[in-house]
């Protein structure tokens, strides 16, 4: 039996989970579009009161372009997107006031808010409406009284990665350079968007993985704007790129970048073995219905096929409902979501009791737009979650603290980064 050193104390067990939030754009139409056009902060509203019915303390704001001016029809998407934050006029202080009564009347916070679009887009027309949007959301953000906004980076798909880096520099730091004026940080989430483009190019969002992530850091420090970039982690992005998130996060611990992840989606991916044993990791390459020929199809519709390149091989799960799989957490096929959050403690620069944990629902199947039928589910997957993040930080809490207090070793292995 182990014995403690003469005058030991034993340290108290302070496990530290994360704080739970929910993106809008799990119900886009929760208030009906004849209803929240007219009347754009009522969407906000009644979002508000749904997540206090889900027992979900946080939201993530989901903004958008409006049916009616954005570039990329809604036939076209694999997910489709919420303007829960209606942006068409700029949102002043009236505004500001109205929404801040009902997060107060419903004791529900706002964790950030997002728009997720292709900031790098190539038509320069198409760029410059993205990009004055998105100002609209920093100052949105701003008058809310949040710190950060999450969304991509995108890519020119004229251009070659390193074409794309100098764009990165000319167009983007511009925006980062706005958030740093406000105050805010903005944090990028990862998804390579392999349907963004009928082309057969797979990494559109050229802020895809750690190596790109280092290298867009080196880029903002130099002009003064590191500590505005950060990384919104979704470990669906990295399931479908063959990794797991232990080995992400180790990679960027040893590469001294451990800082640079600040959020999560929870969002998972099951990979479908016999899709990767068709088409391999880059999805299906021809016959997928987006090209008439050798041109691309002009009906939206058939637009949406490109995601085929993603779809053929795995489908989105919302935290909770794809089964417990051991073996596919060691294949690296689905999220081993309890060393997610385990991992996430001990290898980030991370305060975990200061860090949101966003569900963010994309599991085709499950996304019903009717209130009462989703309710239930993201009631569940919430639950879910946060007793999977709260079993983690008693894990971390007993293991890393109390034991090592006392030096007593913890057990077993465990899950190994780099493992093949």
């Amino acid at each position: 039996m182990t014995k403690p050193e003469p005058g030991a104390r034993a340290r108290t067990f302070q496990p530290r989970p994360m704080k739970l939030s929910v993106l809008t754009a799990a119900l886009q139409e929760l208030t009906p579009r004849a209803a929240r056009d007219p009347d754009p902060d009522l969407a906000i509203e009644q979002w508000l009161e749904f997540a206090r019915e889900l027992d979900c303390p946080f939201i993530q704001l989901s903004a958008a372009l409006h049916p009616s001016l954005t570039d990329v029809p809604a036939e076209a998407l694999l997910d489709p997107v919420a303007n829960t934050l209606d942006l068409r006029e700029p949102f002043d202080a009236g505004r500001a006031a109205r929404v801040r009564r009902a997060f107060d009347a419903t004791g529900v916070g706002l964790s950030d808010i997002a728009y997720f679009d292709n900031m790098l887009v190539a038509d320069r027309v198409a760029r410059r409406t993205k990009q004055e949007f998105m100002l609209r959301v920093f100052d949105a953000a701003v008058l809310l009284g949040t710190d950060a906004v999450c969304g991509f980076v995108g890519r020119n798909m004229q251009l070659e990665m390193d074409a794309n880096l100098e764009m990165f520099e000319a167009e983007f730091i511009p925006l980062l350079e706005e958030a740093k004026a406000r105050g805010l940080t903005y944090r990028i989430e990862q998804c390579p968007m392999p349907g963004w483009t009928t082309l057969d190019r797979w990494h559109n969002n050229i802020a895809y993985a750690p190596g790109p992530w280092i290298a867009l850091h080196r880029i903002c420090e130099r002009h003064g704007v590191g500590d505005q970039f950060r990384i919104h982690y979704d470990p669906s992005h990295a399931i479908l790129m063959g990794q797991d998130s232990r080995s992400v996060f180790q990679y960027l611990k040893d590469q001294g970048y451990g800082f640079l992840i600040a959020g999560f989606h929870v969002k998972g991916q099951v990979v479908d073995a016999r899709g990767v044993s068709a088409w391999g990791y880059g999805g299906q390459t021809l016959e997928r219905g987006d090209w008439n020929g050798a041109e691309p199809s002009p009906r939206p519709a058939d637009r949406a096929s490109a995601w085929k390149k993603q779809t053929v091989i795995c489908e989105h799960e919302l935290p909770g409902t794809a089964r417990h799989d051991p073996l596919a957490y060691l294949q690296n096929r689905s999220v081993d979501w309890l060393d997610h959050q385990l991992a996430a403690r001990e290898l980030l620069d991370i305060d975990p009791a200061r860090t949101f944990l966003v569900v963010e629902h994309e599991y085709p199947r499950a996304r019903v737009q009717d209130k009462a039928l989703l309710a239930p589910i993201l009631k569940g997957s919430l639950a879910f979650t946060r007793a999977i993040d709260e079993a983690a930080a008693a894990m971390f809490a007993l293991q890393h603290e109390v034991l090592a207090s006392q030096d007593i070793p913890v057990q077993g292995v465990g899950r190994e980064a780099y493992r093949s």
